[in-house]
């Protein structure tokens, strides 16, 4: 039998609605998971712990929940804990600090990285220098806990994939990679620039520690409406990825649930069509 070629996780901003209204609770992501989805790992936001803080004691019942479904935690996204490109240079290492909790959070919980951003401000250059800067930081202190420091396209020049790849080089550091998502390439909001989602994606595989497949609406197909799974899929694969991809479904048309299911249901489609050709 070949082995699978890539295992499916699912990324706990797929139920913001859910958590963000207080339908679901975040302790009971890891059943809800398994339960509901057949999914047996994890993507945690730290949004979404309580008090936006890995409170001992909710950390410790979130392993416990895991390991009685069975479910394993692979990372936790991070944002709001300040800009790791401030050109500030107290303020960027602040921002370097303020990650270490979370770095410990993902120690506990047993992940293997935790998902930062690296907003900045400046020239394309200058930016690449800072973001680098506090990167390079937090990599080494996530090195001396065995973590790893992902950065994901998440707007800006982020969103620019030979940007990115470009800060990823200056760090230097192994333990510094990418997260790359299939839709996060909006270069600017206000006209709606987006960077090649397909360009970007390839120029950010070669530091991927982790994939984020982003959908929003669905065909009567069950394909994706704005990113082709089967192109995007071979790229990553093209990569020598191996690893798990995240199930990050942000649509509006359907409920959560479903927009899940169905992202799902398309990458097993997708894996299957690989699997017989691989």
């Amino acid at each position: 039998m070949k082995p699978t070629l890539f295992n499916i996780s699912l990324a706990q901003w797929s139920l913001h609605r859910a958590f963000q209204s207080g339908y679901l609770q975040s302790i009971d992501f890891p059943r809800i998971t398994k339960e509901q989805f057949g999914i047996n790992a994890v993507e945690y936001v730290n949004s979404f712990f309580p008090d936006r803080l890995p409170k001992v004691d909710f950390v410790n019942d979130l392993k416990t929940r895991c390991s009685d479904y069975g479910v394993l935690s692979l990372l936790i996204m991070c944002d709001g804990e300040g800009h790791l490109g401030n050109p500030d240079e107290v303020a960027r290492n602040q921002a370097v600090e303020n990650h270490y909790k979370w770095v410990d959070a993902a120690v506990e919980l047993g992940c293997h990285s935790i998902r930062v951003n690296a907003q900045s401000s400046g020239s394309y250059e200058e930016q690449q220098k800072l973001a680098a800067d506090g990167l390079r930081k937090l990599s080494e202190f996530g090195d001396t806990k065995k973590i790893n420091v992902i950065v994901e396209n998440h707007g800006g020049l982020s969103s620019n994939g030979s940007w990115l790849a470009g800060v990823i080089k200056m760090v230097d550091n192994p333990r510094c990679g990418t997260l790359p998502d299939f839709g996060n390439f909006i270069l600017d909001w206000g006209t709606r620039e987006e960077y090649d989602r397909y360009k970007g994606v390839r120029e950010l595989m070669p530091y991927a520690k982790a994939v984020s497949a982003k959908s929003h609406d669905f065909g009567a197909d069950g394909n994706e409406l704005h990113t082709d799974y089967e192109k995007m899929i071979g790229i990553v694969l093209d990569a020598g990825y191996r690893g798990w991809i995240g199930i990050e479904y942000e649509g509006g048309k359907i409920g959560e649930f479903e927009g899940i299911i169905r992202t799902k249901d398309l990458l097993e489609k997708v894996r299957a069509s690989k699997e017989e050709t691989a």
